[in-house]
């Protein structure tokens, strides 16, 4: 298990919340070969250089939502993330970046349904069991659910900086549990992802309520919201991650940035090609 810690922690990225920011951050007016767009994935690639960079994991896997189907949550909640709409040139990026992250020898999750978030957290629950670390980035704060001793979510804030969430910091901004983090959302609801939540609940109530609760179904049982009691477990499984998809075992391994190098100047991103080739230099 020592030798498993010392050789750093997995890095486990939400391809799609950095994706999106990159897409945003990055001038529109950058393109890849055949005039389709490329600052989703110049910008993405400077997120996971300088994440890279700066935690030396031991491996690298990415979660990706699957835009082509519809994932379990929107099957069962009517309206979940409702009212989305994406530019065709994020959503054209987003169909290939995983092809761009596997060329780094990288792993990555996408389809059967499930969401970015399963698969992030399945990968973060992987290394757990198996004794390492994890960093999980993503702008989601659905992902605190993830905190432990054992993984910490790297949140982006302004400038560029990264938070690094444990439980301490959960309670201290929302005054419960990662535990406690899909009973806390049920509550209060997601306005970002249409989830209703309790009538009259907000977040300090909410709070409030897993002060003296340690579950949503412990307050049902107590006979509390029990006309709501059904849509509130469903908001506590939406919001609850998947933790136990199969995944390959994430082996340790250096990135290929020559491979990596050699896409990216295909598509003729050659800034991005300059640098990866003399990463992969040395």
């Amino acid at each position: 298990m020592a030798g498993q810690a010392e050789e750093g922690p997995l890095l486990v990225i939400d391809g799609d919340s950095f994706a999106h920011r990159a897409y945003h951050a990055v001038p529109k007016s950058i393109q890849r070969a055949g005039g389709k767009a490329g600052n989703a994935i110049l910008g993405f690639s400077n997120y996971v250089l300088r994440l890279h960079e700066a935690e030396k994991p031991r491996a690298v896997f990415v979660g990706w939502d699957k835009l082509s189907e519809p994932n379990w949550r929107a099957r069962e909640l009517d309206g979940y993330q409702g009212g989305r709409e994406m530019d065709d040139a994020i959503v054209e990026q987003l169909d290939v970046l995983p092809e761009f992250i596997a060329s780094f020898g990288f792993g990555y999750g996408k389809g059967e349904a499930m969401e970015a978030d399963d698969w992030i957290a399945s990968a973060a629950s992987a290394e757990e069991k198996r004794g390492g670390t994890a960093l999980v980035a993503s702008g989601d704060r659905d992902s605190f659910q993830l905190a432990s001793a054992s993984v910490t979510i790297l949140h982006p804030i302004k400038g560029g900086e990264m938070a690094r969430i444990g439980p301490a910091e959960v309670m201290e901004r929302y005054g419960v549990r990662p535990e406690q983090v899909p009973d806390f959302i049920a509550l209060r609801g997601d306005p970002s992802d249409k989830i209703p939540g309790a009538k009259g609940i907000g977040a300090v109530t909410a709070a409030s309520l897993l002060k003296r609760y340690a579950t949503l179904e412990e307050m049902l049982a107590d006979g509390k919201f029990e006309s709501q009691a059904d849509d509130l477990r469903l908001y506590k499984r939406i919001a609850t991650m998947v933790r136990d998809l199969k995944l390959p075992a994430i082996k340790s391994t250096a990135p290929d940035w020559a491979s990596g190098a050699a896409l990216a100047r295909k598509w003729e991103l050659n800034g991005l090609a300059d640098r990866l080739e003399k990463l992969a230099a040395g």
